[in-house]
């Protein structure tokens, strides 16, 4: 399986994410860490998913949502 990550734009410039891949029920989000967690709609429930979805592609506000609505609601954390 090939991973098409998407640069995570940061526009604000503080944000622990580096790259984002979605799906048609999912979000991999990958931290400057390395960590690497997916989101699903089993998981977290579609409207979460699809407003990360939103806040992914703006380049802004994904860590935000996370931390303040879905921090523990992944499916699974992958590395």
């Amino acid at each position: 399986m090939t991973i098409m990550w998407t640069i995570y734009k940061n526009l604000r410039g503080n944000s622990g994410i580096s790259a984002y891949e979605t799906g048609y029920d999912f979000i991999r989000v990958k931290f400057s860490s390395g960590a690497v967690y997916r989101y699903n709609h089993d998981s977290t429930g579609v409207d979460d998913i699809e407003q990360m979805k939103i806040f992914a592609a703006s380049g802004e506000g994904l860590g935000t949502f996370i931390n303040k609505n879905v921090r523990k609601r992944f499916a699974a954390k992958e590395s």
